[in-house]
This record gives C-alpha cells, structure tokens and sequence, in this order.
C-alpha cells in the first residue's frame, strides 16, 4: 500500500526500470523509449534534473505509448503518465531539488536536533560510523560519512533525528560558519 511516505517520483522510476528490462526490444518506440524515460526518471531521483525534463518526459511518455507494437510497450508509460497527472507537484519539488516523502538519498539529509539526550545509541548503530559517540552531548553527523539509511531516526529514543531537504542543511551550515 502507498501513502504519503512513498515518493511517487520513484514509484514511477521503479516501474519504468522494471518495464525497461522487460522490453523484448522489436520496435524502437519502447526500446529506445524505455530507456530515456527511465534516465529522465533517474536524474529526478538523483537531484540532476533540468529544466524542461518534466515536459520531456510527458511527451516521450506519449510517444511510447502510442508507437509501440505490443501491450508492454503500450502501458509501460502509465505509471509515468498517472504519476505526471495526480502528483505533478512532487515532480516539480523533485526538480528543485526536494523529495518531499523523504525518500530520494540523493536530495535528504538526516539532522539531530537539540532534543539529542547524548545517549549514543544512534553512534552505536550507524552502520557507516557517520556519528561519533559524544555521551550527554548532542550528536552531529559527519554528511561526508552518512549513506542515509536512516538507523539512526529508527533507534532514536528522544526522536532528535529529523530528515530534512539537502539543500537545507547547507544552507544552515553555511548560516552557521
């Protein structure tokens, strides 16, 4: 089941990613198709989208649905087009470089907050060792280290670990130097 904890920009690319393997590769239209469609997908999802990309995906989107030979190549894009059409704003977040589920490693960042007690249990269980053991302080995580994988906000007691847009946090950083 989906809720507002899926992105729906990477349900898509997932779906596309899937229908792209799947494709027999006959008819340019789905092969060709696919595969751009899911490189456009990718770049949203990895915070390197461009301008235009939305239109270009929609258009492509059309293309592929109405020039390929086969049901595969037919439906690939509905994932693509339904997303496009009920949650546009979410690929327009994505190309200003948020996913606002959360969701896209690449445009997140995780944070502590000053609600840490310094219990060290997020340090104990950083699998990439992105936060070092400061007992009865507040925490920090080294983002140079951290792979987001979010074990951290899970074994939180106090429920210091927010996640919160990359861009964000630099900006703070920044505020901060």
């Amino acid at each position: 089941m989906l809720d507002d904890t899926d992105c729906m920009v990477e349900v898509a690319r997932y779906f596309m990613s899937f229908t792209q393997s799947e494709s027999c590769g006959k008819c340019t239209c789905c092969r060709a198709g696919t595969r751009r469609m899911l490189e456009l997908l990718t770049r949203l999802c990895s915070g390197q989208a461009r301008p235009g990309d939305l239109e270009r995906l929609e258009e492509l989107a059309r293309v592929v649905q109405e020039g390929s030979l086969c049901g595969l190549g037919r439906t690939a894009p509905n994932p693509v087009l339904s997303t496009l059409r009920y949650f546009r704003s979410e690929y327009e977040q994505h190309l200003a470089g948020r996913c606002p589920a959360g969701r896209c490693k690449a445009l997140i960042a995780y944070t502590i907050t000053d609600d840490c007690i310094g219990c060290t249990r997020c340090a104990q269980n950083c699998p990439a060792q992105a936060i070092a053991p400061r007992p009865y302080e507040k925490h920090r995580i080294d983002e140079t280290r951290c792979i987001r994988c979010g074990t951290c906000r899970q074994v939180c007691p106090s429920e210091a670990v927010l996640v919160v847009p990359r861009a964000r946090l630099a900006q703070a950083e920044a505020a901060r130097a």
